[in-house]
């Protein structure tokens, strides 16, 4: 794992941050590096969010569309 540096922090923000973590049990660190983490898979969880509703307003719209598994595999081997 690597290491991160925050610099010019507010002392009353490091405060509360210190605060959080003691009554939580944890680590300044750790609160710190979790709180990053989340923020990193942010955008990535919110991508999927909308897809997920893409998806349903697609089953909605045009309902279950159906698998095209064994129609693409007869085909495969009647070309042989």
């Amino acid at each position: 794992m690597g290491d991160i540096r925050v610099r010019n922090v507010d002392d009353e923000v490091i405060g509360m941050l210190r605060s959080r973590a003691a009554r939580e049990g944890r680590s300044l660190s750790r609160l710190a590096g979790e709180m990053l983490a989340r923020e990193a898979m942010r955008p990535r969880q919110e991508w999927a969010t909308r897809l997920d509703r893409l998806h349903q307003e697609m089953l909605e719209r045009h309902g279950e569309l159906p698998d095209s598994t064994p129609d693409i595999r007869e085909e495969r081997d009647l070309r042989g």
